[in-house]
């Protein structure tokens, strides 16, 4: 298998993915920090659900993220932080861009 098949997850990559996922009327709205901050808080609602512990890993088949619920977290607390005040919709475009990155990468086969 070469490296190009091979799962590597590149956060600097992820966040260049996310950046050109963004449709036109968010470029330039969110910072690299922005999105780095935002999907640490994707990652931290996974860990908190369960769904990134070894078992999970076994019946990938059964998870099932409610985005509204992942948007909403992301939201609360980037507010509770101080991050800043974002809309559900800007935090959905992040998340799927965040998925269809790993999508790329084939994190999820």
């Amino acid at each position: 298998m070469s490296t190009k098949d091979e799962f590597m997850y590149d956060e600097d990559d992820s966040v260049k993915f996310i950046q050109n996922y963004l449709p036109q009327e968010l470029k330039g709205k969110f910072s690299d920090d922005d999105i780095n901050y935002i999907v640490d808080l994707i990652y931290d609602f996974y860990d908190a659900k369960g769904y990134l512990t070894d078992e999970s890993d076994e019946d990938e088949s059964d998870i099932e993220i409610d985005e509204d619920e992942l948007v909403q977290y992301v939201i609360k607390n980037a507010q509770k932080d101080e991050v800043g005040k974002f809309e559900a919709e800007e935090i959905t475009f992040i998340v799927q861009g965040e998925l269809e990155y790993c999508d790329s990468i084939n994190m999820f086969d």
